[in-house]
């Protein structure tokens, strides 16, 4: 039996080649390997089962953030992996356009729009512990203030995406990664350089 993330993984892919308007559960059910009737006995119709997508989507933060922290070796190195997450939604300038197209929805849509918001209270206050941590780390200066750093980097990551979209100058994840450094350099702390090896005096 196909299980629900199964499901939900399917519909994503298929969200990533039709819009909001050309998007059916047919699409989704061959994507899945199911029949668009077991997902009407399952979710009732396409909008129930995208309003269980979002609200999956609303608890996602915590475990990615979880992944970047595991796979990386410091936290300022876990924030620009972040940074590269959000480049895939812009795979290409198409993807973003559908990607926004269901934005529009969760942002007009109140039983969309509550989700939205949950995830994205939860992905600032990961941003803001991972700046915490590179603090801590000595990555960068403790004058920062963690919490409002964090909400420039909410802010420059997700405009980054429609600032690339409109001028395509190189890959989305270099893009993005450009505009996160340029948030970061007055706080960052160099690495301390060795000091130059001295020639020995021979007695």
């Amino acid at each position: 039996m196909v299980s629900d993330e199964e499901i939900f993984a399917a519909a994503q892919r298929a969200m990533t080649r039709h819009g909001p308007h050309e998007l059916t559960l047919a699409h989704i059910a061959r994507e899945a390997g199911v029949t668009p009737g077991r997902l009407v006995q399952r979710f009732g119709s396409k909008r129930a089962m995208l309003l269980a997508l979002a609200e999956r989507f609303a608890e996602s933060a915590p475990p990615v953030f979880r992944s970047l922290r595991a796979s990386h070796p410091s936290a300022l190195s876990a924030l620009r992996a972040y940074a590269a997450c959000m480049a895939t939604l812009a795979a290409t300038p198409d993807t973003l356009a559908r990607n926004l197209a269901y934005l529009q929805i969760d942002l007009t849509d109140p039983d969309f729009r509550v989700h939205l918001v949950r995830n994205a209270r939860a992905t600032r206050r990961e941003i803001e512990s991972l700046v915490r941590s590179a603090i801590a780390e000595g990555a960068l200066r403790r004058v920062a203030d963690a919490r409002e750093l964090a909400r420039t980097i909410e802010v420059v990551t997700t405009g980054s995406l429609m600032t690339w979209a409109c001028y395509r100058s190189g890959p989305a994840d270099a893009w993005m990664r450009r505009n996160l450094d340029a948030v970061l350099a007055p706080y960052l702390i160099a690495p301390a350089r060795p000091e130059p090896s001295r020639p020995r005096v021979a007695r």
